[in-house]
């Protein structure tokens, strides 16, 4: 049962949720652009900066674990805001963590409320648009990553680079309060999941997602695409400015490059993917981007065009497979168990974000000339996780898909 809206307010609709999740990418993204400043202002190596950014997959995979228990039997709309004001908070904290230790702390608070938030506006987008438009309307909640990546990463690096560290993440605190008030004016109350039957225990849902075989795949399927991308995005600057020989100041250009083409690109793979079927556009998506990053953690010095044509590509392919796989992974959730599935969902991609990440700080180190050493490997890592995505998809079931209409939308 979906709640029915005008086209006039389903745009409202997906353009207020994109707004929401574009505060909480960005929170999480900014992590890593700033790695090169905050480990010299710390004093710290890719291993404590690799904790930096697991610190908020990690709490957010607690914290995805801890919403499957509640998600499913409160309002979505009020849920959603009171776990937005919480972000905010949090976010803001980070911009006045006096040291090291502290913004970990702030950066784990921020990831528990983000985790939550990711899985809240998935499972809003699945409660509202029908199938046969999902991956459209995933591709313009995707359009988010595009914003952060053309406009929010580069005004964060400039306020960085002119103010301090902490200009970012009071920034984005900021922003989220405003989105809040657009928010409450525009989001629908949906209160059709809430059974008036009640449950015997908060992990009856939680146990009934997991008991579900369809389910378990779709969460793997989950797992391996976040695997397959964050082994190698975490330290992407960090190898451009001391490998590539990219200036700290050139690296808001690689975002902005990256940002506006997937701006352009996100929406055009949600129809192809309407269009041709889900399952085929994942494949040949998630196939060519295993190109893109083998080229950049394999890369020399370069100039400053190579390095954006190279990330460009990246950015568009790697963040091009979430688009029909979500579609995908928001339909293998039986209707009335959706919210504690899409809960269950976060926790796990984002354990597997913060494993990867932990991973490849492992594996990376900077040697006594500075230079990154053992990006490659944590390439080859990626590329694997990859083709065992590409060759699991195929073993999960869509709910909502209709077995005797094809999985298209008519032209």
């Amino acid at each position: 049962m979906h709640t029915t809206l005008t086209p006039q307010r389903e745009k409202y609709f997906l353009l207020t949720l994109a707004g929401i999740q574009f505060s909480h990418i960005l929170d999480f993204m900014i992590m890593m652009p700033l790695g090169p400043i905050l480990m010299r202002e710390f004093g710290i190596g890719t291993h404590e900066f690799g904790l930096l950014v697991a610190s908020y997959s990690f709490s957010a995979a607690f914290s995805g674990f801890l919403g499957a228990t509640f998600i499913d039997r409160f309002e979505r709309k009020r849920l959603l805001i009171v776990i937005f004001a919480l972000f905010g908070g949090a976010t803001l904290a980070c911009g006045f963590a006096p040291g090291y230790l502290t913004l970990l702390v702030a950066r784990g608070l921020a990831g528990a409320f983000g985790g939550v938030l990711g899985a809240l506006v998935q499972t809003m987008v699945g409660d509202v648009i029908p199938f046969a438009r999902r991956a459209r309307a995933s591709g313009t909640i995707s359009t988010a990553f595009s914003f952060s990546t053309v406009a929010g990463v580069p005004l964060s690096l400039w306020l960085a680079n002119h103010l301090q560290w902490r200009a970012p993440f009071i920034f984005i605190g900021v922003l989220t309060f405003l989105f809040i008030f657009v928010g409450v004016r525009i989001l629908p109350e949906l209160h059709h999941h809430l059974s008036k039957e009640k449950r015997t225990h908060p992990f009856a849902a939680m146990f009934e997602v997991l008991r579900d075989p369809n389910h378990l795949r779709a969460l793997l399927f989950g797992a391996l695409i976040i695997f397959a991308g964050f082994t190698v995005i975490p330290y992407i600057t960090v190898f451009a400015v001391y490998n590539v020989g990219i200036s700290q100041h050139d690296i808001p250009f690689v975002y902005f490059a990256g940002g506006a083409a997937t701006l352009f690109t996100a929406r055009l793979i949600g129809r192809w993917a309407d269009a041709s079927g889900k399952v085929e556009v994942y494949r040949i998506i998630a196939v060519a981007a295993m190109v893109p990053i083998l080229v950049i953690t394999h890369l020399g010095t370069a100039p400053l065009w190579v390095w954006l044509l190279c990330t460009t590509a990246f950015f568009v392919l790697v963040s091009g497979r979430f688009i029909p796989a979500m579609a995908v992974i928001t339909s293998a959730a039986q209707p009335r168990l959706r919210g504690t599935f899409m809960s269950l969902n976060s926790t796990v991609q984002s354990l597997a974000m913060g494993l990867a990440t932990t991973l490849g700080g492992f594996i990376i180190t900077q040697d006594k000339a500075g230079l990154i050493v053992g990006y490659p490997i944590v390439g080859y890592i990626a590329v694997a996780a990859n083709l065992v995505a590409i060759w699991f998809v195929s073993s999960i079931v869509m709910h909502d898909r209709n077995p005797n209409l094809p999985d298209v939308v008519p032209k």
